[in-house]
């Protein structure tokens, strides 16, 4: 069995190896396809392609510039302590908008002992891994999910190489851009909502 692994090319694609399953999902994570991947699979990050989420290589013509400039040092020198067991980096969020609800969010929540509750229960759905529950195992299962319009959602503590071979942190959960734009490349920033991104 192949462990997982993305590679992320120099202006180019994304690179899955290894026995990995992807699935596309809705935003709320609901399964809405399963893909078959043959234990390789290039997908798209210039946002370009015509077969998204694959790679057609549209990134040769377009002038993509994948210039990676996310943080390589770790979760837990940039985390800041929220209290309440709540860890979190702003640093790689991607505005996903899992961290509030009607009532409030995960930053007014925790500082209200009666609302600690909520509050870690808005910071389990966060999908970037921005913010985390200091105490969770962080085991899930592994996977790549490509979100409908969104990012691609990696978990499961997969590796990620950058262009230049150093790999980023394997952490539970993380988001990779694939519209092209965002500007903490290879994670996702958001970007994709701003421009009305699909595929």
């Amino acid at each position: 069995m192949r462990v997982p692994e993305i590679a992320v090319g120099e202006n180019s694609s994304y690179v899955v190896t290894g026995d990995v399953p992807v699935v596309r999902i809705q935003k709320d994570g609901t399964v809405i396809d399963t893909y078959e991947t043959d234990g390789e699979v290039w997908l798209c990050r210039c946002g370009g392609s015509s077969d998204k989420p694959f790679c057609t290589d549209a990134h040769l013509a377009n002038g993509f510039n994948g210039t990676e400039v996310a943080p390589t040092n770790t979760y837990a020198e940039r985390a800041k302590d929220l209290g309440a067991g709540i860890l979190d980096d702003r640093g790689i969020c991607a505005h996903a908008g899992f961290c509030a609800n009607r009532i409030t969010n995960v930053w007014k929540a925790v500082k209200d002992p009666e609302l600690q509750a909520q509050a870690r229960e808005l910071v389990a759905k966060c999908p970037s891994g921005a913010l985390t529950l200091a105490d969770a195992n962080g085991d899930i299962p592994a996977r790549i999910a490509i979100e409908e319009n969104g990012p691609i959602h990696v978990e499961g503590r997969i590796t990620v190489k950058r262009a230049d071979g150093q790999p980023f942190e394997a952490r539970p959960k993380v988001l990779l851009c694939r519209c092209g734009q965002s500007k903490n490349k290879p994670l996702c920033d958001g970007t994709h909502k701003e421009i009305g991104f699909e595929g």
